[in-house]
């Protein structure tokens, strides 16, 4: 009763949120409402690859997702489309919308491979953390199985994925670009909201420094993008550690739960755009087959970071102040058909 005494004090005192209902009101005729609770059976546990968090667009198809971006300037709440809707620091805003007033909004948002999709906006709460960031919890419209799903794809520390708002759009090479009308809901079992989580957030400035290219290369990082092709090169829950010149975070030197660091080796030196040098791999396959899927990037070459970080292969013809970002991991030989792996 006091979220719906809410909303109709929003609908009567803040007449700018709205535009005109749109011909084609909302929910349409003999389709299911959104936000009606979901099927915990839909779960699935994945590799550590996603870089949205979310479901692919096809089976095997890594570079995917089923909801890539988020049109903000087409959301709309029952028959009144909502105007002014924008990311602010970790949450979406639309004057004189609280975050939990958007709660029931149906947003157009677009796949990886460019198909439309409808996002409804089933619930928000605040981050433990930092109550001013927002977790909400989303569902997309499934047409195949005219049904309303979570597109956050699940994983046995996180079964029931909520999502953040976070400026700006990524494609499936990895890349973020900027759009003032749109915006990503990015799940927390991917990169992009695991690295917000882990402290990059990228509206924060720190020692004059925008954090969002630290943000980036944090991205690229989780995922041990090493080309900045969006290919990931790591497994469901690797254990790593990162650590910045910025001191986002810290190089960590005593033992805790799930990190031995006397068992950890440097790993790769990270930029926005891949990584600038690496020592191994995070999944056991030999440097060679990097270079071999980005030729002309890389060159067999060691250069020495300091703190122990010593790479064998680097970028080439490009300096090493491009380094944002760096991180060890456990090294791991790959084994080998006859041992029974699949690879």
């Amino acid at each position: 009763m006091k979220t719906l005494q809410l909303i109709l004090g929003c609908l009567l005192a803040g007449a700018s949120v709205f535009a005109s209902p749109p011909r084609d009101s909302y929910p349409k005729k003999g389709r299911a409402l959104p936000c009606q609770g979901q099927d915990p059976e839909r779960s699935v546990w994945p590799n550590g690859n996603l870089l949205w968090g979310t479901g692919r667009t096809e089976v095997g198809k890594e570079k995917s997702s089923v909801l890539a971006a988020v049109d903000a300037r087409r959301g709309r709440r029952g028959a009144f489309l909502l105007k002014g809707v924008h990311v602010k620091e970790g949450h979406l805003a639309a004057t004189p919308f609280f975050p939990k007033g958007l709660v029931g909004a149906v947003f157009q948002g677009i796949a990886s491979d460019g198909h439309p999709v409808e996002v409804a906006l089933c619930g928000a709460e605040p981050v433990a953390q930092d109550p001013a960031m927002v977790w909400y919890r989303i569902e997309i419209w499934n047409a195949g199985t005219e049904s309303w799903e979570n597109p956050c794809v699940a994983t046995q520390r996180v079964p029931e994925p909520r999502a953040l708002a976070v400026k700006g759009v990524w494609d499936e090479t990895g890349a973020r670009r900027d759009n003032p009308d749109q915006f990503t809901f990015a799940c927390e079992n991917g990169a992009i909201a695991k690295c917000v989580t882990w402290g990059y957030k990228p509206w924060e400035v720190m020692e004059g420094r925008s954090l969002q290219q630290l943000h980036q290369a944090c991205t690229r990082m989780a995922r041990a993008d090493y080309c900045g092709d969006g290919h990931s090169h790591t497994l469901h829950d690797t254990p790593i550690d990162m650590y910045d010149d910025l001191s986002v975070q810290t190089r960590a030197r005593e033992a805790t739960e799930g990190w031995e660091p006397e068992r950890a080796n440097f790993e790769a030196a990270w930029t926005p755009d891949g990584a600038w040098c690496l020592s191994h791999t995070r999944d056991g396959q030999a440097a060679e087959t990097i270079l071999a899927q980005c030729p002309g990037r890389f060159e067999m070459a060691e250069e020495a970071l300091g703190e122990d970080d010593r790479c064998t292969v680097r970028r080439k013809g490009e300096r090493v102040e491009s380094v944002l970002l760096r991180n060890r991991s456990y090294y791991k030989t790959r084994p080998s058909l006859h041992e029974g792996a699949v690879q």
